[in-house]
């Protein structure tokens, strides 16, 4: 009985047929040792495929965490740049307009109706002025200050970190609706204005007068309380809209600081 050679596949049927072994074998594996079509295992094929599936859904996620991250340093970025972090104040703000019926107007800004004022400031308009003003339903004032003398302009884009920030300057030249009228200083939270901030914070908006008791005598306390819109322009300008929900003709007011 004569013996017929066994006969060989061809190089295009082992690649149709075992093709797949390449991704978990090596290319130094002889022909011999590829296992017969009969020995592979069905659930091999789904396993592979779903590994590769796997490797596809992955690689789609890739480029939305790369924009994602991207995202957050930007974001970071300009908190930095614009001073919201430093400042303690956000792109939305408490704003509290009070004084005594005979004194001063004082402002103040904070993060929180609980947190310490950001901005407080004592404008030499008395606040019965400013009611009068407020009476024409548009207000506008406008705070101006100086740059210090021989500032590099490395110094005034912030690259210095002896530079003083917009809020922390101490004196103003004060305008309220493009009139004069005369100077304000920057002044720091003392018992007294603490006291009556402590007393507004359940307010978050509203106008009104309150009881206070001050070097033996009684006096009364106007106040208006709202949110404020803080508008970065640069580190030498912000600006704060009162935000009026109702629109129902209630005094619109803007702060605007500026250094010149």
């Amino acid at each position: 009985m004569s013996t017929r050679p066994a006969p060989e596949l061809s190089s295009s049927s082992k690649r149709h047929h075992f093709h797949w072994t390449k991704k978990i074998g090596t290319e130094d594996d002889d022909d011999d040792e590829i296992p017969p079509p009969t020995a592979a295992k069905p659930s091999a094929i789904p396993t592979l495929k779903h590994s590769a599936s796997s490797i596809t859904r992955d690689e789609k996620k890739l480029p939305a965490v790369a924009v994602a991250r991207l995202r957050s340093v930007l974001s970071s970025f300009n908190r930095n740049r614009f001073g919201s972090s430093s400042s303690g104040l956000g792109p939305r703000v408490v704003g509290t307009l009070f004084g005594s019926r005979k004194g001063h107007v004082h402002f103040a800004f904070q993060k929180d109706p609980t947190s310490p004022p950001a901005f407080l400031i004592e404008l030499a308009t008395p606040i019965s002025g400013l009611v009068k003003e407020m009476a024409s339903g548009l207000v506008r004032i406008a705070l101006e200050c100086d740059k210090k003398q021989g500032a590099s302009p490395a110094s005034s884009a912030g690259n210095s970190s002896s530079a003083v920030r917009l809020l922390e300057e101490q004196s103003w030249r004060a305008y309220c609706n493009g009139k004069k009228c005369g100077f304000a200083g920057r002044k720091e939270c003392g018992a007294k204005e603490w006291k009556l901030l402590n007393a507004l914070e359940p307010i978050s908006m509203g106008a009104g007068v309150m009881p206070s008791y001050g070097e033996g005598e009684r006096t009364e306390i106007m106040y208006m309380r709202a949110k404020f819109e803080r508008i970065v322009g640069s580190r030498d300008s912000e600006a704060f809209y009162m935000l009026n929900p109702d629109s129902n003709g209630a005094p619109e007011l803007s702060i605007y600081l500026l250094r010149v």
